[in-house]
């Protein structure tokens, strides 16, 4: 088998620059298509990774591929609590697609609102940061692609499938087949199936601690509330109606059951008090499916490149509360909480004469929620995103100036609120490409978001406080990018850059704001200031020989000026924000032997204790971590087609969570103190054959 790299593996995409380099893109995809590898292409704009790294991860959690990424994070380590955030942003803030279809749900405030399997991907493509007209979102996009049969393919080869076994002693085991082929001349299709069995796994050092380091009693190790099964099945058909047209539909079936903790992203220690105080179970029976059918016509006419998208996308998530009704028999037994986006994009690009470049589009979401419980519906809820946009690449020599302007209207039906809410916004970029290895970049883009529909599992609306006054977001977003690369410093490649930026949301909606006492209540939704960023990603890759290592460290800060109304929460940060995150990995090539070999490290410092939003309530601090992981991947010569991959995940055992997921201690007025950690397994040893045919 055949591997063929990049010539410069950690190429850097200034933010301002990354959706206008589509030729660029383009020639990544050509190169996706040359790699006979089961991987995943990461794209970011604050760095590139290549395929080989991402494959050796033998990622199962979202978390696996993507930390590493400057400016990037995915809180959680329960298979329903993938949380990815951007800047300390989290997902409700970001755009979050797989093929075009729009995912974000605010489904639980206890688990992620991505549900994504890493293995299916043949992509990933990260904005960080909001730079372009082209993408909605206060903190950046993340467009996810499921592989296609046109990928997997070898010249010459009509039919191929691939098996795939996995092995991780804390604790889960899997298995995958993929069957793909062409069955015309112009017809090809993919069917993959993927299942994954969780057990409960064990925490570094092999003790649940508390907040004072203190084993918590009748504790063992062991993250109750994991144990689950995860099956994930994918068909997708692609038709070349002409050489410059394609057709492709794809149905996706996406399910999570299992014994699951009440709290997906709370701590044993948390769930394990409240169960004791209560007298209740520790893990109900719960279940998370996704069913998503997606239509892509991708054309060109000419010089321009149209891509046409349509999708429906349905959530549920399901759970046994009967056990409840033992200490409260008016509750339901069965509760429901379903999502369901529709939704329909055109993004076409029209090269104008030999210096300018049309991007433009038209973007439309809907929104419908439900809350049922017993089977009868209880409430819900809707809203539709309109967005029509054009962007301008006019090239001056070595200068370019990318103006753009886009028109946002949404509309809102909910308990909170029934109203539209529409605005204008622009973006200019300025990019001047100083010599052939180094590129300058200085952008401004102007933030819209509408205020959002409930969570929906929770209600859909039907316990929320109606604040027909609340406004929708904005702000201003600006960048100023620096990216050099070339051989120099006794590299084959050398590569560095460093992105400084500085966001600030006017009319930050916090979902928990007190609210007057003429309203009443516990909590609303409601504007309560602007929430101002800033900080920057770096990043340093030197490559020679066999060797490739990569070099990121990033700083994000969130400071909230409050309204005077909200005087108290003046000067509050984000809760997701990390201790300046740095992370090395090192990739070294042994061909003569056809094997890989990888290490990475990430440390992140310790976060002081602050005012914060949605934050633990006693005590917010954050302890820092080092977390090492290695892993080798062998292609032996004499089985053409056989992958095995060993490695071992936080090597030397850390105990440690996410400083992306839920930390903290905080006071319960019934339960007392509780202690939040969403604790991260320990050491990992993993195995994974593959045989590609």
């Amino acid at each position: 088998m055949t591997i063929s790299k990049p010539a410069g593996k950690h190429l850097f995409l200034p933010s301002a620059l990354a959706l206008a380099v589509s030729v660029q893109v383009q020639a990544e995809n050509d190169l996706i298509e040359e790699i006979n590898v089961w991987g995943t292409q990461v794209i970011a704009s604050s760095v590139k990774m290549d395929v080989e790294s991402i494959e050796l991860k033998q990622a199962d959690h979202i978390s696996d591929l993507l930390r590493g990424i400057p400016g990037v994070d995915v809180g959680g380590a329960h298979s329903l609590n993938q949380r990815i955030s951007i800047r300390s942003m989290d997902d409700k803030d970001l755009r979050i697609t797989i093929d075009g279809a729009n995912q974000n749900t605010y489904m639980y405030h206890h688990m992620g609102n991505l549900q994504i399997h890493a293995d299916i991907l043949q992509s990933v493509d990260i904005k960080v940061g909001n730079n372009s007209v082209v993408d909605g979102g206060l903190g950046g996009t993340v467009r996810f692609k499921t592989k296609d049969a046109k990928d997997l393919l070898a010249a010459g080869q009509d039919f191929g499938g691939r098996v795939q076994a996995s092995y991780a002693n804390n604790a889960s085991m899997g298995a995958a087949v993929t069957g793909y082929g062409q069955l015309s001349e112009s017809v090809d299709a993919l069917v993959y199936y993927n299942t994954i069995n969780r057990d409960n796994y064990t925490v570094g050092g092999g003790k649940i601690l508390d907040a004072d380091g203190v084993e918590v009693g009748n504790t063992d190790g062991e993250v109750r509330g994991l144990e689950g099964t995860l099956t994930d099945l994918l068909v997708k058909f692609g038709w070349d109606l002409s050489e410059n047209q394609r057709f492709k539909i794809g149905y996706e079936a996406y399910k999570d059951k299992g014994d699951y903790s009440y709290r997906p992203d709370m701590g044993l220690a948390t769930d394990w008090a409240i169960s004791e105080s209560l007298g209740l179970p520790l893990t109900f029976d719960t279940e998370f499916t996704r069913d998503t059918i997606t239509l892509n016509y991708d054309v060109t006419l000419g010089d321009s490149e149209v891509s046409v998208a349509a999708f429906t996308n349905e959530s549920k998530l399901w759970r046994d509360e009967s056990a409840n009704q033992a200490i409260w028999p008016e509750d339901p037994a069965l509760v429901e909480g379903e999502a369901t986006n529709t939704g329909f994009n055109i993004l076409a690009v029209s090269p104008v004469g030999s210096a300018q470049t049309l991007t433009y589009g038209v973007d439309i979401i809907n929104y419908d929620t439900a809350y049922r419980t017993d089977g009868s519906l209880q409430s819900e809820e809707s809203a539709q995103n309109l967005a029509l946009f054009i962007e301008d690449r006019i090239e001056l020599g070595d200068f370019s100036i990318i103006p753009g302007v886009r028109y946002n209207s949404f509309d809102i039906d909910s308990t909170v609120v029934d109203d539209s809410f529409s605005k204008v916004t622009a973006a200019l970029a300025l990019e001047y490409q100083v010599s052939n290895s180094l590129v300058t970049s200085l952008s401004t883009t102007q933030l819209f978001k509408g205020p959002e529909i409930g969570e929906v599992f929770i209600g859909a609306g039907l316990y929320e406080t109606a604040n027909p006054g609340i406004e929708a977001e904005g702000g201003l977003n600006t960048e100023l990018a620096i990216s050099f690369e070339d051989e120099v410093l006794g590299a084959d490649a050398f590569s560095t850059g460093i992105t400084f930026f500085n966001t600030r949301i006017t009319n930050y909606i916090y979902d928990y704001a007190t609210p007057p006492a003429e309203v009443g209540g516990r909590s609303w939704k409601d504007n309560v200031g602007t929430m101002n960023l800033k900080g920057f990603e770096a990043y340093v890759g030197y490559d020679v020989g066999n060797l490739t290592t990569l070099l990121v460290f990033s700083k994000a800060q969130s400071d909230l000026d409050a309204n005077e109304q909200y005087a108290s929460l003046d000067g509050a940060r984000q809760d997701r924000q990390r201790g300046n995150p740095i992370s090395l990995s090192i990739d070294y090539d042994l061909p003569s032997i056809n094997a890989l070999l990888h290490w990475d490290v990430q440390h992140l410092g310790a976060v002081d204790g602050d005012l914060a939003l949605d934050s633990a309530t006693l005590n917010n601090d954050k302890d820092g971590y080092t977390v090492h992981n290695m892993s080798a991947r062998w292609q032996p010569e004499t089985v053409d087609g056989l992958t095995v991959t060993f490695g071992i995940d936080n090597v030397f055992d850390e105990f440690y969570a996410s400083q992306s997921s839920r930390t903290g201690t905080s006071n319960h007025p019934r339960f007392g103190q509780l202690y939040l950690l969403d604790y991260e397994p320990g050491r990992n040893v993993k195995l994974t054959v593959g045989y590609q045919f």
